[in-house]
């Protein structure tokens, strides 16, 4: 059963807006921003990362100016849905650098997975060396990124 996600006020909103554009801001001047004065804010920053709202704080990276300009997703179908199965799969999965996110899904397809590599020389190694040998991989799919139109960015709230 999903967990009943925290009460956010207006307040909270706001200094998640902010800190989703700038989480390095010290606290003094998130607090400006929001209108609360520091010792209130912070206490309100930890709630939010204790409730779990806030996640983690990290760099946003551009793939192609780390050497990692093609991306990839990659529908993932397998064999069976046996537990060990799954979890040889996941596990398997966990321990690939190249995917930079992965997603259970429903529909025709088992999983949805975001690959990253230098070049397709690269993918292709990848997908043959080592996705295609992941524990229970029926079938895969790959369509490739021809442009970014609209990036991951924040979280509306």
């Amino acid at each position: 059963m999903a967990k009943t996600p925290p009460a956010l006020d207006s307040t909270d909103r706001r200094i998640l807006r902010v800190l989703q554009r700038d989480g390095r801001l010290p606290v003094v001047a998130l607090a400006e921003q929001v209108g609360l004065s520091p010792t209130p804010c912070q206490r309100r920053v930890r709630r939010l990362e204790e409730e779990g709202v806030i996640g983690r704080y990290a760099a946003v990276v551009d793939p192609g100016r780390v050497g990692l300009p093609l991306q990839a997703f990659v529908m993932v179908a397998l064999s069976s849905h046996a537990e060990e199965v799954v979890e040889g799969f996941q596990k398997a999965l966990s321990a690939r650098p190249e995917v930079l996110a992965a997603y259970a899904m429903s529909g025709e397809m088992d999983y949805l997975l975001h690959v990253l590599a230098a070049d397709f020389e690269a993918y292709a190694d990848f997908a043959v060396r080592a996705l295609l040998r992941m524990p229970g991989v029926k079938e895969t799919k790959s369509s490739f990124v021809l442009a970014a139109l609209k990036p991951p960015g924040e979280v509306p709230v």
